[in-house]
C-alpha cells in the first residue's frame, strides 16, 4: 500500500501535520459543528422514504449508468434549497439514483467543502 505524503492540516494556523486534510482534533472540532445526521434533517423518515424511493426506481446509477445505485442524491436542488423553499426534501421525486464514486464526485464539484459548509 502506497503510502501518503504529509501536509499541513488544513485548518488556518494549525501546524500539525497529517496525511488527511485536517489533523485529529480539527477534524474531531469539524464534525462535532457538523452535527449527526439526525440532526442535519437525515432521520428514519429520509431513510425510508427519500432513500428507498429514489433507489427501487432507479436501481442503477443516472450518471455512469454501469454501477448500482447505492446513493440517494438530492437533485436538482439540494436538501437545504427544498427546505427554504417549503418543499418536502424527503419526496423521491427530489432525487437521484448514484453509485458512491459518482455521488462523491458530484457532491465535490457541486458542493465544495460540503453541505455544511454552504451557509
Amino acid at each position: 500500500m502506497a503510502r501518503r505524503a504529509l501536509r499541513v492540516c488544513s485548518e488556518p494556523g494549525c501546524p500539525e501535520y497529517t496525511q488527511q486534510g485536517r489533523c485529529p482534533d480539527h477534524q474531531r472540532q469539524a464534525e462535532a459543528r457538523r452535527g449527526t445526521a439526525h440532526q442535519r434533517g437525515y432521520g428514519t423518515r429520509h431513510r425510508t422514504r427519500f432513500r428507498r424511493g429514489v433507489l427501487d426506481a432507479q436501481p442503477v446509477c443516472v450518471l455512469c449508468r454501469q454501477k448500482p445505485a447505492t446513493e440517494a442524491d438530492h437533485w436538482p436542488r439540494s436538501r437545504r434549497e427544498l427546505v427554504a423553499a417549503g418543499l418536502d426534501a424527503d419526496d423521491p421525486q427530489y432525487g437521484r439514483g448514484l453509485c458512491k464514486p459518482c455521488h462523491s464526485r458530484e457532491t465535490a464539484e457541486h458542493q465544495p467543502g460540503g453541505w455544511a459548509n454552504q451557509q
